[in-house]
């Protein structure tokens, strides 16, 4: 039972993501036609209207910008988190019609660093994996599944668009989130500060855009919201 490595890579994105945005906030308010617009909305010109755009709150324009990823090496209990985001689209390796016999698992780092814990948990995936193999001589995969934990690892395919990824991205990168996802989140922060930098330059925690912090508790990076209850 191999420990499973986190990867991510980036399938596709909108060609001239940053471009094709700032494009479409133009077009609201430009009484020209599309080859017109076009050639008005060079990168410097995107830059400064993308900025204006998320400083405002403006968010819609950002939709028409599109990036899909391929991940795997995240457990069954990341996957979970993830497909809360809305709206993205998934498509993910089916326990059902593909067989976990020898899965590969996630070992949570504060279980990897003490040695008991670490006991604990692989002999857990041990007897999970000897229970799983045993039921596929006896019920069909979909059901011997059942005793399958959340460590086992799992692949996806994810597509995004600009304002679904903002929303991800401002949740999943605080400090304060569950820390596999958070490392999910970084990697794919990353492709797209790469792929879209025109995009992405304002994006970050929660807490940056507002300068506070809006949950119950905070980290320290930021003063929490001054109507927020502890508790």
């Amino acid at each position: 039972m191999p420990e499973a490595k986190l990867k991510v890579e980036m399938l596709a994105f909108t060609p001239k993501p940053g471009e094709t945005a700032a494009t479409a906030a133009h077009m609201c308010y430009a009484g020209i036609d599309i080859e017109k617009l076009k050639q008005k909305v060079s990168p410097e010109y995107a830059k400064k209207l993308l900025k204006r755009l998320t400083e405002e709150g403006h968010m819609s324009p950002l939709e028409h910008a599109s990036f899909t990823f391929a991940i795997e090496g995240i457990s069954r209990a990341c996957s979970h988190q993830l497909v809360r985001h809305r709206i993205a689209s998934f498509s993910q390796q089916s326990q059902r019609y593909v067989k976990e016999t020898g899965f590969n698992f996630i070992v949570p780092p504060k279980v990897k660093s003490n040695e008991n814990s670490l006991k604990k948990f692989n002999e857990s995936m041990g007897q999970s994996e000897k229970a799983y193999e045993e039921l596929l001589k006896e019920v069909p995969a979909e059901d011997a599944r059942f005793v399958l934990p959340n460590a086992c690892e799992t692949r996806i395919i994810v597509t995004m668009n600009t304002r679904s990824l903002y929303n991800f991205f401002e949740r999943r990168l605080c400090v304060r989130a569950q820390w596999e996802i958070r490392c999910l989140a970084e990697a794919m922060f990353k492709l797209c500060k790469e792929a879209a930098p025109l995009l992405f330059e304002a994006c970050g925690p929660i807490c940056d855009r507002l300068g506070y912090c809006p949950e119950r508790e905070t980290c320290g990076r930021k003063p929490l919201r001054k109507d927020a209850i502890k508790g």
